[in-house]
């Protein structure tokens, strides 16, 4: 097993890039890869058009959207709704002057105020009321169009949109409502994103794979068949990281009825009783319940993939109060146990890692793991 420092590699694990890349950026995500970070990663491989790839932790579609773009098949799984809608519209097929008479007809509608008394206190403090009502009078077309794959896209938009003109800021896990933000006339700032995204759609130059996004638990890929796939390139949610459900409360609220799993540091849509913060053998709990999810993953990764099949994992080091946790490591041999055999790493991040958020107890590394199937 080859161990090398990639650090120039570092940005291209993060979404950064993606924000100025047509189609990619049209929702911000901080939790994902880069498209150059795919490019990379199927140029290493000798991916090319009718290669079969697997992302089981796809999140906005970043690795779908890039295949489309090579010719190569791709398959992406996620738990949580927001996600997969996002990658679906992303890489969708779009009639552009259908969505141009669309939009004449949405931004030609007059204002009708609703009633924002359902909303949440979250929801209500998250945006300056004006545009609030401007979001649900929006929401209300947008919901009224007939055909799902262009509705989609509106849908996407507002989703956009609604959340540029809040006073939300992310910061990691945590929703911050920052009022001395500069909030933009919503109705203007719509209709200009749908215009930017029409125009992204037809400058795009996508070839004609084929793209499934599933909302599913990568724990059970049942409905994949055995020895399907030539690749998996994903990054499995991060041990003790993100939580989906506050930091995506206002989206899911808002426009997909509040339905989430819990947390993101959790592999699947549910969680065990056992799954307590407490130590048990020198590792939380919440570790090793994570680490029982990977091994569910892996396990059906090493059934779905061919005979030699790569798979390429963006996996980070945890952080806890009693130290680091070299998820790595253990990744590595929970893969090597079920029958992948460890071909090399690249560290590509390395973090100063802090207990309450001060004092410093070591580096938290970041590294891409290559996997082959024996």
């Amino acid at each position: 097993m080859i161990v090398e420092e990639r650090l120039e590699l570092g940005r291209l694990v993060t979404f950064i890039p993606n924000k100025h890349i047509p189609i990619h950026n049209w929702l911000t995500y901080k939790e994902g890869f880069s498209r150059d970070f795919v490019v990379l990663v199927c140029r290493q491989l000798g991916l090319e058009e009718g290669s079969w790839v697997l992302d089981p932790f796809c999140g906005v579609g970043t690795t779908q959207l890039t295949g489309k773009e090579l010719g190569i098949n791709t398959v992406g799984v996620d738990v949580a709704e927001l996600p997969v809608f996002v990658s679906r519209v992303k890489t969708a097929n779009y009639d552009v002057n259908k969505l141009r008479e669309v939009s004449k007809g949405v931004f030609s509608e007059k204002f009708r105020r609703h009633s924002l008394s359902g909303l949440s206190r979250l929801v209500r403090r998250a945006f300056p009321r004006h545009v609030l009502e401007d979001v649900l009078f929006f929401r209300e077309i947008v919901e009224n169009i007939e055909d799902e794959t262009t509705r989609g896209f509106f849908k996407l938009g507002l989703i956009s949109a609604a959340m540029k003109s809040s006073y939300v800021f992310k910061d990691g896990g945590v929703l911050k409502i920052v009022k001395e933000k500069n909030v933009p006339p919503f109705r203007k700032f719509y209709r200009n994103r749908i215009r930017r995204m029409i125009k992204d759609v037809e400058a795009s130059r996508m070839l004609n794979p084929t793209v499934v996004t599933i909302k599913a638990d990568s724990r059970r890929l049942g409905f994949l068949g055995d020895e399907t796939f030539d690749a998996v390139i994903t990054s499995p949610p991060y041990l003790n990281k993100i939580e989906y459900t506050r930091v995506y409360s206002i989206e899911n609220e808002l426009f997909f009825k509040g339905s989430e799993p819990m947390l993101r540091s959790y592999i699947g849509d549910t969680v065990r009783n056992e799954e307590c913060f407490e130590n048990v053998g020198g590792m939380p709990a919440v570790a090793k319940a994570y680490f029982q999810d990977l091994r569910m993953v892996l396990s059906e990764l090493h059934r779905v993939l061919k005979k030699n099949g790569v798979g390429v994992f963006v996996i980070a080091q945890g952080v806890f109060p009693t130290g680091v946790v070299e998820t790595e490591r253990i990744f590595v041999e929970i893969a090597e146990e079920i029958g992948f055999e460890t071909e090399r790493l690249w560290l590509v991040n390395r973090r100063v890692a802090t207990r309450d958020r001060v004092v410093k107890i070591g580096y938290a590394d970041e590294y891409v793991v290559f996997t082959r199937k024996k």
